[in-house]
């Protein structure tokens, strides 16, 4: 991935690919057959002034961002580019394997939610596949599985994405498909109701059935207590979703589904010429729109005591604990330091709290250390699930002693440099493929202001002193700080029996 590039004689994308024939998508009910009206008669007159069609708007030139001159920096090829549009434009070409990626991101999540309002963005990550004026319903699926390719789509707190991958040779299509659902999406109360009724069900499968995860949510709540952003959760509330209307839904659609709101990230076997003059073809016409202002609250609300809640939890079948702090949001020193902690403790079956609760005292079946990495305010988690036979008690001093050698000691030289070769692994294998890139770039591009920042990120990690661990765990992952969440199990509660039959005994 970030050795030298293979060059080849790329095949040319300017002949015209077979999805994109008349007959191909007459037969697959995209377009409709027409004939040119027959030539009307008309009297002599004098000529018309001859009208000179405009040239279509060049593509712009994408720019290649400049290699690093950071010790450690990675050496993708990023090129960046803005359309007239304000549609953002990465592409980061390897001929490596004969595949593309196609990642169209949109600067919405769950943050952009108004109170009463969750969920809409979650929804449009299903309604976006519910068909566009010129891809039936379903239509995007077949035609990428139909080329041996994948899809999907996402969505966080802070963004929604699409994406597919596919051979080198069906670029074009990725690009058509994203771009005409971007241009002419069809939000209507038949697909609305629909979709309500598919994320309704994934609440159930995500939230309702399945163990610990209103633990989760009710982590979340108290750790970011008055900050709304992200204090409920990305799926949404089933009363809000209940009492969604259509017209919430458009005008939602409308406050953020534009290419002046978007990064398109194009990863694998391409030429960035081709690939921006394809994007400039396909996107060049969407309309950029008034985009809603994010808003957030200054801050998290400070927390002055341990906050605290009991969960009973049906799907649960042993006592699970979360702990968890606000932290500070994702690129900050502070930030990097403290991923380094969760590494150090709960990374691994080596890691200290794996060693400690699992495989010495055998307190925990499962052990889950985290930061989300927002691109506001953070979270720092325990996720820890008791062996039947433990007790709480336990469990909470084994956490607090780790944590209190961390603020008092820092980490070892040898925990360091196991988590740092771990990382730098993970890192460079998390980007191996053509998908993986395109979504990181994306993000970097959103969140960050640039894409090639990716570049610079593992040096950040790198840098990170043990002392720099110490001091940010000893400032952050304290006590009064702490959130604390109980999950206890809970009997199902049992059916209602069956009224009698009337004139039966």
């Amino acid at each position: 991935m970030i050795s030298p590039v293979v060059t080849r004689t790329h095949r040319s994308l300017r002949s015209r690919p077979t999805w994109l024939s008349t007959v191909s998508l007459i037969g697959l009910g995209l377009v409709q057959a027409c004939t040119p009206p027959a030539p009307a008669t008309a009297p002599q007159a004098e000529p018309a002034p001859v009208v000179v069609p405009s040239a279509p708007e060049a593509p712009p030139t994408p720019m290649l961002a400049p290699p690093s001159t950071t010790p450690g920096a990675l050496t993708l090829s990023v090129y960046r580019s803005t359309l007239s549009n304000g549609l953002r434009v990465v592409l980061n070409p390897d001929h490596s394997v004969p595949t593309v990626a196609v990642c169209v991101t949109y600067d919405v999540g769950s943050r952009n939610e108004q109170k009463g309002r969750s969920g809409f963005a979650h929804l449009f990550e299903h309604m976006m596949f519910q068909g566009s004026d010129n891809v039936p319903k379903g239509g995007h699926f077949q035609l990428i599985t139909a080329r041996g390719g994948n899809m999907n789509g996402t969505t966080s707190s802070d963004r929604t994405n699409y994406y597919e991958t596919l051979p080198a040779n069906e670029l074009e299509l990725g690009i058509w498909l994203e771009a005409d659902r971007m241009k002419s999406l069809a939000v209507t109360q038949k697909n609305f109701e629909n979709q309500r009724a598919v994320v309704q069900e994934e609440y159930r499968m995500r939230m309702s059935n399945r163990a610990y995860a209103l633990g989760m949510r009710k982590m979340d709540e108290l750790v970011f207590q008055g900050y709304w952003p992200y204090e409920h959760d990305t799926i949404g509330a089933m009363a809000d979703l209940d009492g969604a209307q259509l017209e919430w839904i458009q005008a939602f659609h409308q406050s953020y589904y534009a290419p002046n709101n978007a990064v398109v990230s194009i990863s694998g076997d391409f030429q960035p010429e081709e690939a921006i003059a394809l994007v400039q073809k396909h996107f060049g016409d969407a309309k950029n729109a008034p985009i809603r202002e994010y808003k957030p609250p200054a801050s998290v609300p400070s927390q002055p005591a341990e906050r605290h809640a009991k969960l009973d939890d049906v799907n649960a079948k042993t006592i699970g604990l979360f702990y968890a702090w606000n932290i500070p949001q994702s690129r900050t020193d502070e930030h990097y330091a403290l991923e380094l902690a969760a590494l150090i403790l709960g990374d691994g079956e080596t890691s200290v709290l794996e060693q400690q609760l699992i495989r010495d005292l055998d307190l925990a079946q499962s052990v889950w250390v985290w930061t989300n990495d927002h691109r506001g305010p953070d979270l720092f988690g325990f996720r820890v699930v008791l062996s039947k036979t433990a007790s709480q008690k336990a469990v909470r001093k084994v956490l607090d002693e780790a944590l209190q050698q961390l603020a008092t000691d820092g980490p070892t030289k040898a925990q360091m440099d196991k988590v740092l070769t771990r990382l730098k692994s993970h890192f460079i294998f998390g980007l191996e493929s053509n998908m993986s890139r395109a979504k990181q770039l994306a993000n970097y591009e959103l969140y960050w202001g640039n894409a090639s920042l990716l570049n610079e990120e593992l040096p950040m990690f790198l840098k990170v002193t043990p002392e720099a661990v110490r001091d940010s765990v000893a400032k952050y992952l304290i006590p009064t700080r702490r959130s604390v969440v109980e999950v206890h199990p809970a009997a199902p509660v049992a059916p209602a029996p069956p009224t009698p039959l009337k004139g039966t005994h």
